[in-house]
């Protein structure tokens, strides 16, 4: 299935969880991988981003997974301040937009591209913890994805996305799942549809796939990793 031997991959958001199982899945499969996180590269700085892939030359695939809910937790609407809102929308979508503009122009001179954006179940459903810039971003990059999907497939590019469920991959949902007390837990569980929750090697064998060949007749869609979650 995989395609990825001898490519150049970029990931971002690789410090942990589900983006170091992407970057680990794909030089497993023996592409060169360029892992990023806030320590190494800004991506909501459109300066930061165009000097990275400056310095690392044309890719071939992108995997936008830099993202979160930046600290936050649930206030209401009316007390979400300018600054709170924007750091959010910055993390998990204008850093999509900014490496995905600088990726694209080696893709389309190499006549070949796999982009994968990591979205979230949020982003087709509600924030679980109630973060309404976060829903709001994670649908963005759903949109974003069709719009570059339509405009990047005449030039063997193509763009999809996505939607994990809940997944136990770094210390802001190790804290949320703590949360919801034993009680809580359960049901959460119960509302999946195979009963367990999602490692990060699930959402990374989703990417495995989208850069393969078996998938390059698909493009502009959004697949949810998520047990079965999206049924209920």
């Amino acid at each position: 299935m995989t395609a990825a031997r001898g490519r150049v991959a970029v990931v971002t958001g690789t410090a942990h969880g589900i983006g170091a199982a992407i970057a680990a899945a794909l030089e497993a499969d023996g592409a060169r991988v360029h892992g990023v996180d806030k320590d190494t590269v800004d991506v909501t700085d459109s300066s930061a981003v165009d000097a990275f892939f400056a310095e690392i030359g044309d890719v071939d695939i992108l995997v936008n997974n830099a993202g979160g809910v930046v600290g936050q937790v649930h206030h209401p609407l009316e007390e979400i301040s300018d600054e709170d809102w924007s750091a959010v929308v910055a993390a998990n979508l204008t850093s999509t937009f900014l490496c995905t503009r600088a990726a694209v122009p080696g893709m389309k001179r190499r006549g070949f591209g796999r982009i994968v954006n990591i979205s979230s179940g949020a982003g087709r459903s509600v924030s679980l913890t109630g973060i309404q810039a976060y829903a709001s971003a994670k649908a963005g990059q759903i949109g974003f994805t069709r719009q570059m999907a339509h405009e990047l497939g005449r030039f063997g590019i193509t763009v999809n996305c996505i939607a994990p469920g809940f997944v136990l991959s770094n210390p802001t949902t190790i804290e949320q799942w703590e949360s919801y007390g034993e009680q809580g837990q359960a049901a959460l569980v119960e509302g999946i549809a195979v009963r367990r929750l999602g490692r990060s090697e699930d959402i990374a064998h989703g990417v495995r796939f989208f850069v393969s060949e078996s998938s390059s007749w698909i493009t502009g869609q959004t697949l949810s990793i998520d047990g079965g979650h999206a049924l209920f």
